[in-house]
């Protein structure tokens, strides 16, 4: 269903190693991961995006709590990847896995310009 819309993001970002949309459960509905070899990374991006779906969901409610507004993305940045969660609408969102490496400003856009798309297919 998504596999398109995450595959365009892949492609779309240099060093973006896999994309994910995912509930708040840590439920993914669709992952659409890239072979990449020459990386070195080998990493359970899943795992760790289950986990990172709860700091996404503190985040949103701590935001909530203190009446910052909806929080709109997040990012952790590791030493071996990047991770950028983007808000899609109240119970899912889009995440990706980029290298350290890769074109973090661009990876940021285009979350940000296809959450729209990914929230009307839902």
């Amino acid at each position: 269903m998504f596999s398109e819309t995450l595959k365009t993001i892949l492609d779309s970002v240099d060093g973006a190693i896999a994309c994910s949309v995912m509930g708040f459960d840590g439920i993914a509905v669709e992952t659409q991961p890239r072979d990449m070899p020459e990386s070195g990374v080998a990493l359970d991006l899943q795992a760790a995006w289950v986990e990172f779906a709860n700091l996404m969901s503190q985040a949103k409610n701590t935001a909530e709590t203190l009446k910052t507004g909806k929080v709109a993305e997040l990012s952790i940045n590791s030493e071996k990847v990047i991770t950028l969660l983007r808000m899609v609408n109240q119970d899912y969102f889009l995440v990706l896995g980029l290298l350290p490496t890769g074109n973090y400003g661009k990876a940021r856009y285009v979350l940000r310009i296809s959450a729209p798309k990914v929230a009307k297919d839902l």
